[in-house]
Formats: C-alpha cells, sequence, structure tokens
C-alpha cells in the first residue's frame, strides 16, 4: 500500500524521461557523445526557448503564418483544429474557456449518469418555440475522444467542481471524485 504509489511514480517518471531523452539523443549519439539524460535536458531547453520565442511578437507572427498555411491544407485542417480545440480545452492556462462547467447528465439509461463538461449552448427554433440547448462533452477516453449531447438545462446536473477539478476526475478514472458532490441550483427532471 506504501510502496505502490511510489512505484508507479517512478515508473511513468522513468519512463517520461527516457521518452524525453530519445528526442536528441540520435544528435548526440552521432556526435559520440552518449551520455544518458543530455537528450532529456536537451529537449526540456528547447521547449523553453520555444515557449519564450513564441511569446514574442515574431513568434507570434510565425505560428500564425504557419497556422494559415495548415488551414488551407484539406486534410491537415481537420486534424490541426481539431487537435488545437482539445489542447486548448485542457490547457492551464484560465483565459482558456473551452470547458465552460462540470456537468452531470443522465446517459446512457434511467438511473445511469454520465460526467461531461458543458462546451457551449445553441437555441434550437421548433414549430412549438425555441428552446435553449447546451452541448455537453462526456469523455469516454481521457480527454480526447468522446461524444457530444444538446441537452436541455432542465437536464444537467451541475456540481460543485471547478472544470480543473472535473478534468482531474476523468483523467484519474473517477479515483479523484469527491466522497459527496452537492449540485448548483438545477431544475434536473427525475
Amino acid at each position: 500500500v506504501i510502496l505502490f504509489p511510489l512505484i508507479i511514480t517512478f515508473y511513468f517518471t522513468w519512463w517520461f524521461i527516457h521518452f524525453v531523452d530519445r528526442f536528441f539523443s540520435p544528435i548526440y549519439d552521432h556526435l559520440g557523445i552518449n551520455i544518458f539524460g543530455v537528450g532529456f535536458v536537451t529537449s526540456i531547453i528547447f521547449i523553453f526557448l520555444v515557449g519564450v520565442f513564441m511569446s514574442s511578437w515574431v513568434g507570434t507572427s510565425l505560428l500564425a503564418l504557419g497556422e494559415w498555411f495548415i488551414v488551407k491544407m484539406p486534410l491537415m485542417s481537420y486534424i490541426y483544429a481539431a487537435s488545437k480545440q482539445i489542447s486548448t480545452a485542457i490547457s492551464p492556462d484560465q483565459s482558456s474557456k473551452a470547458f465552460k462547467e462540470v456537468a452531470i447528465i443522465r446517459h446512457p439509461q434511467i438511473g445511469e449518469y454520465a460526467f461531461g463538461f458543458i462546451t457551449s449552448s445553441i437555441i434550437l427554433r421548433k414549430s412549438t418555440g425555441a428552446e435553449e440547448l447546451f452541448c455537453v462533452y462526456v469523455p469516454t477516453n481521457h480527454l480526447y475522444l468522446g461524444d457530444i449531447f444538446l441537452i436541455n438545462s432542465k437536464d444537467i446536473l451541475r456540481p460543485n467542481l471547478s472544470v480543473r477539478e472535473g478534468i482531474e476526475i476523468v483523467i484519474s478514472g473517477g479515483m479523484s471524485i469527491p466522497k459527496l458532490l452537492t449540485t448548483i441550483d438545477s431544475e434536473f427532471n427525475l
């Protein structure tokens, strides 16, 4: 019980270091430098420098130009747009509001509930009048695959969880969910 979390943490950290180390290790191997971790350090420095460069005016302009070229390519534009939306949604940047709220919906049948995120709202015009529906993204495999449901506000439970807490719950497979959830003023129909 005590060693299991330590072993898992050590294993994933070791795997991550090896994975990142492999990006620049071939260059060092070609130069005759065979020191474990040099590729990892180079990768971290490279990522840092790219971040610094992209926060400058020149970097932002080059990124915008690159995105413009990618958007013009038939298949790559769809892949890039989808991956950018996902990375924006799970970004720790607090200004990113891709996931607006955590939601609990009835799915797939009565008595079963699914955990999701409200991403936007739409107005559905029908012959009987207009109805506001919320787009609820329900992840099926971590955060990058899932289903989108259009659900009436009355059919959504809003737990007292932040989006960050909701993401942690999904990534942990539900292990980090609190033992007691309370909802924020909901008109949920049972």
